[in-house]
């Protein structure tokens, strides 16, 4: 009998950095490969990938990293990995153009990867493991789930998903594949969790199509819809209503276009050429405001609310918003924006404009509602569920989903990144903490080891902000050379701070006699003295706790 291990480095209790990982007869098998966005607490950081570093020594054993869509959250840490990790990807082709453009970004050379593009009817073998797939609703194109067939039953991943069927045909559940699959012994089922409270059907689209076609009726003048680059669904919906309404199409956010010229070139948005205009720079005489414009601000994460304060301020080089435009927002902000979209509402409601905030029940959804999770696991009817993509109260949620379906909550397995679930001669069992699973926060380039000291400096920067205190020092004279200066941001107003900054030049000066006098000075001892001895007496005076940077400069008898 076969022995199955599975675990994940991300994507548990968190929103993002979905990475999931099988052992099967001592093959690996790794399941996305995303990124997290960070919190506003993580100064300086782009973006957190999962600690993928424990694989890199069981590289050997890697048959392949299989990609169930396009997101950012689900592809986004490929670009870090493989450098590390050059092992084979297998992904539609949409997927994977969207991938590749990501890597050539980064400046990978792509003729040193193998890149395998599959579909829904292929089939992967690797000895007694094949592995099947299976079109699934999302607002991206080309979205799949992953069926993984063991001698000890078949293992389901649904990814993000939804089963909402008013949609296009190309995004449609593929419920025949669906019904083959669950005709085998489905061993466990790995379902997403986020939508597991959502007690509604789908995404409402009829609902948000009519809330389109009231705005596009009523609309006097131009029209400026917000929409992230990777909602392609929402997107064609918007290009087709402005189409229908014989307005003039302009796609604002070139930066985070590549995603939308992809969908174009491989036929999934779809837009008139004799619709499609180029915006010029406004100026005195080119106001970029008649009335049958439509203009589509697109972005991914906190770009569109960006786009719109700047629009709101005039400071934007293509659009000003004006009294007479219609402003639809039909971005709900994501994990780390709730503030940027708060203050971007605001600043709209500021101006004259008509503001339509949509309901967030009305967006297109690329997560499964409650209904829609209890409909899948029915479906495939598992011997076990494992709740992914979500944080713990979701997870938490779809066990009593679950639990109401029949199953009993041994069934359901609640786990943390880096736990293990071994199946094994029918048995299951799971291993808490079994696999390191930290993450690699990305600041330009992976910060790495040093996360937690990085992260405390820059923490400190942003409260307490930062002290240095500059002296040249003759080693032969045994003596300070000039004046010492003090150089403070973010912690005090010098001017209004003299004295206490007087009394850390005295301080300072102490604690240099008592360096200076010894036969040999150790700048090392010297300075971290120094700096020491500065904290205590600043948190003594001023509670803070400013980054003290002593600087002793080396000066000879000239």
């Amino acid at each position: 009998m076969s022995k199955i291990r599975f675990f994940a480095l991300g994507g548990l209790s968190e929103y993002g950095k979905n990475m999931y990982v099988f052992e099967i007869d001592n093959n690996l098998y790794i399941l996305d490969a995303g990124i997290k966005y960070p919190s506003q607490e993580l100064y300086g950081v782009d973006e957190i990938i999962p600690d993928y570093r424990m694989l890199i020594r069981a590289k050997n054993r890697i048959k392949g990293i299989f990609l169930s869509h396009a997101h950012e959250d689900h592809i986004g840490a490929l670009p870090h990995i493989l450098k590390e990790l050059n092992v084979p990807i297998y992904a539609t082709k949409f997927t994977m153009n969207v991938l590749k453009d990501r890597l050539v970004e980064d400046k990978l050379n792509l003729d040193e990867y193998k890149f395998n593009v599959i579909h829904e009817h292929s089939i992967i073998k690797f000895g007694n493991v094949r592995i099947t797939f299976f079109n699934t609703t999302n607002n991206i194109p080309e979205s799949i789930g992953i069926a993984i067939h063991t001698i000890q039953g078949l293992i389901v991943y649904t990814s993000d998903f939804t089963l909402d069927q008013t949609s296009n045909p190309i995004y449609k559940t593929n419920f025949k594949k669906i019904n083959e699959l669950s005709e085998k012994n489905v061993l466990a089922l790995l379902i997403e969790s986020v939508g597991s409270s959502r007690h509604i059907i789908g995404g409402s689209r009829e609902n948000l199509e009519g809330q389109l076609h009231k705005t596009f009726t009523n609309a006097e003048s131009r029209i400026i819809v917000s929409l992230f680059s990777s909602d392609l669904y929402r997107i064609q919906q918007v290009i087709d209503f402005s189409v229908n309404n014989k307005k003039r199409i302009a796609i604002v956010g070139r930066r985070a276009q590549r995603i939308v010229d992809i969908a174009i070139s491989e036929g999934y948005l779809k837009i008139p050429k004799k619709s499609l205009i180029k915006l010029k720079f406004v100026d005195e005489k080119n106001k970029n405001n008649d009335h049958d414009i439509v203009a589509i601000v697109i972005g991914s994460r906190h770009e569109p609310f960006y786009m719109l304060q700047r629009m709101c301020r005039k400071q934007d080089r293509l659009i000003h918003i004006e009294d007479n435009d219609t402003v639809m927002l039909l971005t709900p902000p994501v994990f780390g924006t709730e503030k940027m979209a708060s203050r971007t509402l605001d600043l709209l409601f500021r101006t004259e404009a008509k503001i339509i905030p949509v309901n967030k029940e009305l967006h297109s959804y690329n997560h499964a509602s409650a209904e829609e999770l209890k409909m899948m696991i029915q479906l495939f009817n598992p011997k076990y569920i494992i709740p992914i993509i979500g944080e713990y109260r979701h997870q938490y949620g779809l066990r009593k989903l679950s639990v109401s379906l029949g199953y009993s909550e041994d069934d359901v397995l609640i786990l943390e990144n880096g736990d293990a679930v071994n199946f094994q001669n029918e048995d299951m069992f799971v291993g808490k903490r079994d696999i390191k699973a930290g993450e690699i926060l990305i600041d330009g380039t992976p910060i790495g080891n040093t996360n937690d000291y990085v992260m405390k400096d820059r923490e400190i920067l942003a409260e307490d902000g930062t002290l240095l205190i500059v002296a040249h020092v003759n080693p032969k004279q045994k003596k300070i050379i000039g004046e010492i200066e003090i150089v403070t941001k973010g912690f005090v107003y010098i001017q209004s701070s003299e004295e206490l900054l007087n009394q850390v030049k005295e301080l300072f000066e102490k604690i240099s006699k008592k360096h200076l006098t010894s036969k040999y000075i150790n700048w090392n001892d010297f300075k971290r003295e120094a700096r020491n001895g500065i904290n205590r007496f600043l948190y003594s005076e001023t509670k803070r706790k400013p980054i003290t940077i002593p600087v002793l400069i080396s000066v000879d008898d000239n």
